[in-house]
C-alpha cells in the first residue's frame, strides 16, 4: 500500500519503519535511531494523553537543542497537540507572556531552568504540568504546578496504543506549532502553523535541495527559529541524520563536519561571516559537504563570492524566508555568479508577486511589497485578530488568503526577486528612498570589514541619516575617513552614510541575525 502522510508525525512513523536503526539525531556523544526517536515519542504522547493533554492543546518546550527537545516535539504531535518551541535562553517575563497567551497545559524544560520556570509562572498564574529533564534534585520546591521527571516519559509504554497516528483525530488542517516571533508592539506573535503548512513548505525545500536519506545535516541553529526546526522536520520526511552542534565554537563545527562527513550546512548571514574569518579553512577535511543554504538575510554578495572560491564544488542556495511561509523563494546555484545579489524566484508550489501602495504589480526594476500565495502560507497570528486580518488578506479566490510580508523588493526582466528591505526600515533621506541592504552589500566588499548593518537615525535637514555600523579585522585600519571615501567612490551622494560607528561586534538576535533594534537604540555618533 503507497502511503501519504497528511501530517508531521507520520513520517516518523515511516522512516521507523523503512529505516529502524538509523542514525536521526547526534547530539555530543548521544545517538538516537530512528525506532528509538519513534518509541520515545510514543511514550511521551502516552503519558500527555493520560494527564489529560490531547488535541489542540498546547504544550511549551523549553530546552536547548536536545534528544529530549525532538522527543517532545514528535511526542506532542503524536498526542494531537500543538507544539510551542522556545529558546532556551528567553527570561521569566516573556516566558510568563508566551505561557498566558498561549494557554498552555504543559512545558516542558531542563531543571537548571528551575528559576525561570517558577517566576514565569508567578507572573502569568499559569499553573501547566512540567515535565523535567535533568537532575530532579535541582527542580525548585513548593512549585504551584504537578511535576514529573523526564525518567517517568522513557520508562512509560503507554505510548503503544498510538501506533496509529491518526488515533487522536488529527487531521492536516490542525494546527501543529505556534512559532513566536518578535513584533513591532514588543510582544512576541506567535504564528499558527498547520500541519498542512509545514508540509508544504518542506515537501518544496526538499525537492529544490534534492535532498535524499543519506544527507546528513549539521544544525547550529535553535529549534525555536523555523529555519533549525524545519532541518530536523524535513530530515526526517526523508530519512536523513541531523547532527546539533554550536556555532559558538565555529572550529568544532568544521571538525564535526569532518568526523561525521556532513553533506548539508544550513547558515545565516553571521555564520558566513565568522566562517570567513577562520584561519587556515583548508585544512579541515570538508569535502562531504554537498550544499549551504542561506537565509534570515541576504548574502552579502562579497561573502558569496568569497565562499564560492572557498567551497567551489559545494552548491551554495541563496535563499529567503518568513515564519510566515517558512519560505518564499530561492536562488539555483547555477544562477549564483550571474545574479549574486539575488534571492531567486518562488519555491515549487508557490507564487510571489510585488504591488504599488494602491495594490497594482509592479513592473521589472520597480520597487514593491512582496505578497506571497501558496499552502505553505500559515494561519495567522494566535490571538491577534487585527494583525492577522492586517497581513493575512482575501486572495482572488474564496477561503484564499495572501501573506502580505510588509518586505520591499524589485525584481529585473527574467523575474528574480533583490530584497531591498522591511517597509519600516527603508531608509528616506533627501526626498529619496535608501535601501540598507544595498549599502551594506557596496560596504562589505571593503577589505577588513567583517560585518555591516545600516539604519536611518532622525536629522532635522534630511529626515534621516544614513548611520552604519562597522566589525572589522582588529589590523585592517579600517577609519571613518575611507569608509566615506569608499562609499563615495561607488554610491550615489544621497547613499552616503553621515554617520559611522565600529564595533567588536554587531549584536544579534536568538537567531543568529543582526538585532537592529538594539542598534537603533544606541547614541548617534558623528563622522570626523
Amino acid at each position: 500500500m503507497i502511503i501519504f502522510p497528511n501530517l508531521v508525525h507520520e513520517y516518523l512513523k515511516l522512516s521507523a519503519a523503512r529505516f529502524p536503526d538509523k542514525t536521526a539525531l547526534i547530539v555530543g556523544e548521544e545517538r538516537l535511531s530512528y525506532r528509538e526517536l519513534d518509541d520515545r515519542s510514543d511514550s511521551l504522547a502516552g503519558l500527555l494523553a493520560n494527564y489529560g493533554i490531547g488535541r489542540h492543546d498546547r504544550v511549551i518546550v523549553f530546552l536547548d537543542n536536545s534528544l529530549e527537545s525532538v522527543i517532545s516535539l514528535y511526542g506532542i504531535l503524536k498526542a494531537g497537540g500543538i507544539f510551542v518551541i522556545l529558546n532556551g535562553t528567553i527570561k521569566s517575563k516573556k516566558l510568563a507572556y508566551i505561557l498566558k497567551d498561549s494557554a498552555a497545559s504543559a512545558i516542558i524544560t531542563h531543571t537548571i531552568k528551575g528559576e525561570v520556570i517558577r517566576e514565569a509562572i508567578g507572573y502569568s498564574g499559569v499553573k501547566p504540568l512540567i515535565i523535567w529533564v535533568g537532575n530532579p534534585i535541582s527542580i525548585p520546591p513548593n512549585l504551584p504546578s504537578r511535576s514529573l521527571p523526564w525518567n517517568v516519559v522513557l520508562e512509560s509504554r503507554q505510548g503503544a496504543s498510538l501506533n496509529d497516528s491518526r488515533g487522536n483525530g488529527s487531521i492536516d488542517q490542525d494546527l501543529a506549532a505556534l512559532i513566536y516571533t518578535s513584533g513591532s508592539t514588543g510582544e512576541s506573535k506567535g504564528v499558527m502553523c498547520s500541519h498542512h503548512n509545514i508540509l508544504a513548505a518542506a515537501r518544496s525545500i526538499i525537492s529544490y535541495i534534492e535532498n535524499r536519506d543519506d544527507d546528513i545535516i549539521v544544525d547550529v541553529l535553535p529549534l525555536s527559529f523555523d529555519y533549525g526546526l524545519y532541518q530536523v522536520i524535513m530530515s526526517v520526511m526523508f530519512g536523513g541524520t541531523v547532527l546539533f552542534e554550536s556555532f559558538l565554537f565555529p572550529v568544532k563545527v568544521l571538525q564535526s563536519i569532518e568526523r561525521e562527513k556532513v553533506t548539508g550546512f544550513p547558515l545565516v548571514p553571521t555564520m558566513a561571516a565568522f566562517l570567513l574569518k577562520i584561519q587556515n579553512l583548508e585544512k579541515y577535511n570538508i569535502t562531504s559537504l554537498r550544499y549551504m543554504t542561506n537565509t534570515g538575510a541576504a548574502l552579502p554578495v562579497d561573502h558569496i563570492r568569497r565562499l564560492r572560491i572557498l567551497f567551489p564544488k559545494v552548491k551554495i542556495f541563496s535563499m529567503f524566508g518568513l515564519t510566515e511561509c517558512k519560505r518564499v523563494s530561492y536562488l539555483p546555484p547555477e544562477e549564483l555568479d550571474r545574479r549574486p545579489a539575488s534571492v531567486g524566484k518562488a519555491i515549487p508550489n508557490c507564487e510571489v508577486f510585488l504591488i504599488d501602495e494602491q495594490g497594482r504589480e509592479v513592473a521589472p526594476s520597480e520597487v514593491g511589497e512582496l505578497v506571497i500565495r501558496g499552502s505553505n502560507v500559515m494561519r495567522g497570528y494566535w490571538n491577534a485578530p487585527e494583525l492577522t486580518s492586517r497581513t493575512f488578506r482575501q486572495g482572488q479566490f474564496p477561503g484564499e488568503r495572501l501573506l502580505y510580508s510588509g518586505d520591499y523588493f524589485r525584481k529585473d526582466e527574467d523575474g528574480f526577486l533583490y530584497f531591498l528591505g522591511r517597509k519600516d526600515d527603508m531608509i528616506k533621506t533627501k526626498g529619496e528612498r535608501v535601501s540598507p541592504k544595498e549599502v551594506e552589500n557596496t560596504l562589505s566588499e571593503m577589505k577588513g570589514v567583517i560585518e555591516v548593518a545600516v539604519i536611518g537615525v532622525p536629522d532635522d535637514i534630511l529626515g534621516q541619516a544614513i548611520k552604519v555600523f562597522l566589525a572589522c579585522c582588529p589590523d585592517a585600519g579600517v577609519t571613518v575617513r575611507n569608509v566615506m571615501k569608499f562609499s563615495a567612490d561607488r554610491m550615489e551622494s544621497f547613499m552616503i552614510p553621515k554617520y559611522v560607528e565600529f564595533l567588536d561586534e554587531l549584536p544579534k538576535t536568538s537567531n543568529g541575525k543582526v538585532d537592529k533594534s538594539a542598534l537603533k537604540n544606541r547614541d548617534p555618533i558623528k563622522h570626523i
